[in-house]
């Protein structure tokens, strides 16, 4: 039996191919590259080019390979990009994985992981965000992946498909080996940052400085993509052994404002990183911390808290992509 990692290219997806293939699981990639990169997947994985909507290639795959389980990264991930083209994002978050989720039960797949955010909960006024806190999405990113969350629990209660949702919170970080990385340019702050530390950037914008925080920016609780990958790999195996379906928060518990962030940057770095302030953004929430008791109960121990750490390894992988 295999597992199917979709957007095996990208950032996260590439990081759990290299998880399964530390821990000798047999993976199969699909990506179609819009923003990933072929030489992220170990030449030994079976790779498809492809979209995840794709039904005939998807049930394709799945017989040829023995897919039982499906782990779902594939899709736009950018909030001001989705504040700026909802129908984009409604057709790529929702519409596709609509596809590939009737693909998975047709074909008689057992299990689905699905890839989903923080951002469903909105601008919560709680902190840490328990999973059981309301969800109000304030940006169309957000609603897009909370749709597919209700698909899946209609779907596993129509047709008995085991999923673990996985609301992630600010992923960050690379390969501790070097291995991989986030390769596409982004939004993403520390990627923005470590830019501007490579002389990239001449500068980089703090969106806001009057939130409701320590220092009046945005509070985000920052994982490594390895400990995340991990955390996949547990959720696995829970419903392999038979457990139930979950929704789970992946994050450490504490949070990193963008103030804080900057100044890890320019210790790790050794490097000048101006700021300049700028107005909020349309769709950021002020604070964004996990209370991460469920993922924790499952046995979930992450290696990499640390954020200097975090930034070290992107540091890493940044320079050698510089050359």
């Amino acid at each position: 039996m295999a597992v199917l990692v979709t957007g095996a290219a990208g950032y996260i997806g590439s990081h759990m191919v290299l998880e399964l293939a530390d821990r000798g699981e047999a993976a199969v990639a699909l990506d179609d590259l819009s923003v990933g990169r072929r030489e992220a997947i170990p030449g030994a994985t079976p790779f498809y080019e492809g979209n995840a909507g794709d039904a005939g290639l998807v049930a394709r795959i799945v017989r040829d390979h023995a897919v039982d389980t499906i782990i779902h990264f594939a899709g736009s991930i950018s909030v001001p990009e989705s504040v700026a083209d909802p129908l984009g994002y409604y057709l790529n978050n929702v519409v596709g994985t609509r596809a590939l989720i009737e693909t998975a039960v047709r074909q008689g797949v057992k299990r689905f992981i699905f890839s989903s955010t923080a951002t469903v909960y909105g601008d919560a006024t709680v902190s840490p965000i328990p999973e059981t806190t309301a969800l109000a999405p304030i940006n169309p990113y957000g609603w897009s992946k909370l749709m597919v969350e209700q698909m899946l629990r209609d779907t596993a209660a129509a047709h008995g498909l085991q999923f673990a949702i996985l609301r992630y919170f600010n992923v960050a970080g690379a390969d501790p080996l070097g291995r991989a990385g986030q390769s596409t340019p982004t939004g993403h702050l520390i990627k923005v940052a470590l830019a501007a530390a490579l002389g990239r950037r001449s500068h980089i914008d703090v969106f806001g400085q009057d939130y409701p925080t320590p220092d009046g920016t945005c509070l985000r609780d920052y994982v490594h993509v390895s400990d995340l990958a991990g955390a996949h790999m547990l959720a696995l195996a829970h419903l392999r052994d038979g457990g139930g379906n979950l929704t789970l928060n992946c994050g450490y518990g504490h949070g990193s404002s963008v103030r804080d962030v900057v100044a890890t940057v320019r210790a790790v770095t050794g490097q000048a990183v101006e700021t300049r302030d700028a107005p909020r953004r349309d769709g950021d929430p002020a604070s964004l911390i996990a209370a991460n008791g469920g993922i924790l109960a499952l046995g979930w121990a992450p290696r990499f808290d640390d954020l200097s750490t975090i930034i070290r390894h992107a540091w890493t992988w940044e320079r050698r992509l510089a050359g």
